[in-house]
């Protein structure tokens, strides 16, 4: 079991597996002694402390967990066992406050060992700070925060909640839906398809080697929501689903005109305008995929490129490399990207782009 229960916010549609249903029938005090609790959500602009999220229950054996948004832009966690109290503060400072934050909280109980994750989804900057917890939340404590029912109060800024029976990885993230097209020296393959080794052909035409293959199963909605490009804008000859993160290497004379580069490149969530792309309906959770190439580099598909996946330089950030996807790759094998200069272009800019390529 990986990913067992899910809140969507914004519906306020809760999900529990019927696995877990079935052991809270069973053992209504059932633990779990690994796992991870991601949420994701908005920060207030005015400046106020915000509870993101808050679950209590009291009684001879008083539980409650937490996350506090303070004015100084730092992110307080409160995790309660009885009389055991797990009180973390994570310093973020005042910049981007407005910005998206993925809040992921793990802990492994049989190494009495936490962890706190801050990230920005849009761009790879990653906080992390570990804590000791040595009792584990009960399972029915952790389906009340994705199933609130009095006990649970949830931030209106909040996008959704999912839990999960895994330590689950932070830092950069796939964002290839498995069927998109990718050209190597033996034809088209699908994402899904390739792997350690495999070659594919670069934006420039070159052939690189894939370094690592990646997939991650992820709750389809906030920066995780898929998204459909449509051909025929930039260049594309057929629709692709990606997550909204994935970026589109677009080069030509209108770039030129606009930017005054030869490429640019376009964030999906971008595009998402009525007609060069659109959100696109999926199940509860998506499987997304990428490449790690030797440089930073866009990958071709038919008639267009993508960005592959970016890491800079996170072989030399052992805490961040342990926790991340690329966390069974030998530290030597990773490659240092350097980001080749592209400029990435605000969704008002991508539309005028559109715009003008449609002229």
């Amino acid at each position: 079991m990986s990913w067992f229960g899910l809140l969507d916010c914004d519906t306020q549609t809760p999900w529990v597996s019927d696995a877990v249903e079935s052991v809270l029938c069973k053992r209504p005090r059932a633990c779990v002694p690994r796992g991870s609790v991601l949420l994701e959500t908005g920060l207030s602009p005015d400046g106020k402390p915000q509870t993101l999220i808050a679950f209590k229950r009291s009684g001879e054996d008083s539980a409650g967990f937490s996350l506090m948004s303070t004015p100084h832009g730092s992110l307080v966690l409160v995790i309660s066992q009885g009389d055991e109290v797990v009180h973390e503060v994570l310093e973020r400072g005042r910049e981007a406050r407005t910005d998206t934050l993925q809040v992921t909280v793990s802990w492994d109980v049989s190494k009495e060992a936490g962890r706190l994750v801050v990230a920005r989804p849009e761009t790879e900057h990653v906080l992390i700070r570990h804590f000791t917890i040595k009792r584990p939340p009960l399972l029915a404590d952790l389906t009340a925060l994705a199933r609130p029912q009095g006990l649970t109060e949830i931030d209106p800024d909040v996008i959704f909640v999912a839990l999960s029976t895994e330590i689950e990885p932070v830092g950069p993230m796939p964002t290839l839906s498995p069927s998109v097209p990718i050209e190597t020296p033996q034809g088209l393959r699908v994402a899904m398809t390739l792997k350690q080794g495999d070659v594919v052909r670069a934006a420039s035409g070159q052939l690189v080697p894939i370094l690592h293959a990646v997939k991650r199963e992820v709750p389809s909605l906030g920066s995780f929501r898929p998204v459909r490009l449509r051909a025929p804008y930039f260049g594309l000859t057929r629709d692709v689903v990606v997550s909204r993160n994935q970026r589109l290497l677009v080069s030509g004379p209108e770039v030129e005109y606009l930017f005054g580069r030869e490429e640019v490149l376009i964030p999906a969530s971008a595009l998402v305008n009525g007609y060069a792309g659109h959100y696109e309906p999926a199940p509860r959770f998506v499987t997304y995929h990428q490449l790690l190439l030797p440089h930073h580099d866009a990958v071709r598909i038919p008639d267009a490129a993508l960005e592959s996946l970016y890491i800079g330089r996170m072989r030399r950030d052992k805490t961040l490399l342990g926790a991340s996807i690329l966390s069974d790759m030998p530290r030597a094998m990773l490659p240092e990207h350097h980001r080749a200069g592209y400029q990435v272009l605000r969704a008002f800019e991508a539309i005028t782009l559109a715009e003008a390529r449609a002229a």
